[in-house]
């Protein structure tokens, strides 16, 4: 290969992400959530790439003729924003009571309750950049000054996949003791001190994102220390009232960081796309649908409730006969059977992998009526079979079988009373 000329020069990593948005595309930045769904599923190259490209998912699905069918009603997202405005009215002092009730003043119970001297920084700064700089400078200066301090809606930078994303949680505490806490406020209601388990765990993987974020800050700050237990503030009960529960997320910080480790480098994934390849949504569909399948993608039905292309992913996944469609546990469970034809073949004696049929060639006969029958069942326990799923899958469709022609002698008769 010819090194590139002085005329042509090398594009850089952030040309290369201009051009698969397309020209005229401004970047979708990252957030926590999206963090989070990414982690859960650190084998999809393709959301990694999208993700770090700063494509729109919502605006690609729906070129591609599957639009997501999923996202917050703007009655959900008034009704948040009015609840959070309530929180942190008057200089934070609900919020940084609350704090206080359920944290405690730390060790030794050496500070006492906030009061209205509690500070809250201006985190004004042009640019995202700007105000992760802003915001990291504010912490600093709230750690040596061991005093309350609120941090409305921060900005924290967060290297992913090789390039920076730039998160903004709702609120950010530090104690008079170096302690800086993360604060998510929702607005799910929580109903006698608890809350939907569903929307707990999504908040407390959120919430572990942004964490791991701080500790990047409090690693370059003397004194410092992020606490691994976060406050849910909801509203109780049916009311607008706020109350708050702490949640420990050390075990979804964990596995958000190993996750988040185990992602391939952005610039790794775009290297190996053909050149000219884009995601401009100004592309046609089936231009889309090329540019897009040139990505490995590793659908799960879980990513129904998290990905925007997951209805996409979804089809060409069946269309594949891929086994991921069925779900992760029953992919990791088939091994090296990656399409749903070549399971039912395992389990039919008519085919595996490492398989040898008795005359040597490399599969075992027998044919869907053999099978209803038995008989290449029965052909295919005398055929050595390498593959444990395979024997596994056999063992289990003659176990089928022996079910299936033994019910019919189980069932009793049901007596028939006289209608009279």
């Amino acid at each position: 290969m010819n090194p590139p000329s002085p005329l042509n020069p090398p594009k850089t990593l952030r040309q290369r992400l201009a051009d698969l948005r397309g020209p005229a595309v401004a970047p979708r930045p990252l957030d926590a959530r999206a963090l989070a769904a990414l982690a859960a599923n650190p084998g999809c190259g393709r959301r990694a790439l999208l993700d770090g490209a700063g494509v729109d998912k919502t605006v690609l699905a729906a070129a591609l003729g599957s639009p997501a069918a999923f996202g917050q009603s703007q009655f959900a997202i008034v009704r948040g924003n009015s609840f959070e405005a309530k929180v942190k009215g008057d200089g934070g002092a609900e919020l940084l009571r609350l704090v206080y009730e359920h944290l405690g003043a730390g060790p030794g119970g050496a500070a006492g309750p906030p009061g209205p001297d509690a500070l809250t920084p201006d985190l004004t700064a042009a640019g995202p950049q700007g105000r992760a700089a802003r915001t990291a400078l504010a912490l600093r200066e709230a750690t040596a000054a061991g005093a309350w301090t609120l941090l409305d809606h921060p900005m924290l930078a967060l290297e992913v996949a090789g390039s920076p994303a730039y998160l903004e949680p709702d609120a950010v505490v530090v104690h008079p003791d170096g302690r800086w806490t993360v604060v998510e406020i929702k607005s799910f209601p929580m109903i006698d001190g608890a809350a939907d388990a569903a929307k707990v765990g999504a908040a407390a993987r959120q919430a572990a994102v942004y964490v791991l974020a701080l500790e990047t800050t409090a690693a370059k700050v003397p004194g410092a220390e992020v606490g691994h237990t976060v406050l849910l503030v909801c509203p109780k009960d049916f009311s607008n009232l706020p109350t708050a529960a702490p949640v420990d997320v050390r075990r979804e910080r964990s596995v958000t960081r190993r996750q988040l480790e185990r992602l391939t480098r952005v610039e790794e994934l775009a290297g190996a796309l053909p050149e000219g390849l884009t995601f401009d949504p100004a592309c046609s569909a089936e231009e889309l649908t090329e540019a897009v399948s040139a990505v490995s993608a590793a659908y799960a039905p879980e990513c129904l409730a998290a990905c925007e292309l997951a209805f996409h992913c979804r089809e060409r996944a069946r269309g594949a006969d891929e086994v991921t469609a069925l779900g992760r546990s029953v992919r990791g469970e088939l091994g090296g059977l990656t399409t749903v034809e070549a399971a039912l073949a395992a389990a039919a004696g008519r085919g595996a992998p490492g398989s040898t049929g008795p005359d040597g060639t490399g599969s075992a006969s027998g044919t869907p009526s053999d099978v209803a029958s038995g008989t290449a069942l029965d052909l295919a326990s005398d055929v050595a079979f390498d593959d444990p799923t395979a024997v596994a899958l056999r063992y289990a469709a003659r176990l089928r079988a022996e079910a299936l022609e033994q019910a019919p002698a189980r069932i009793r008769p049901k007596a028939v009373e006289c209608p009279c």
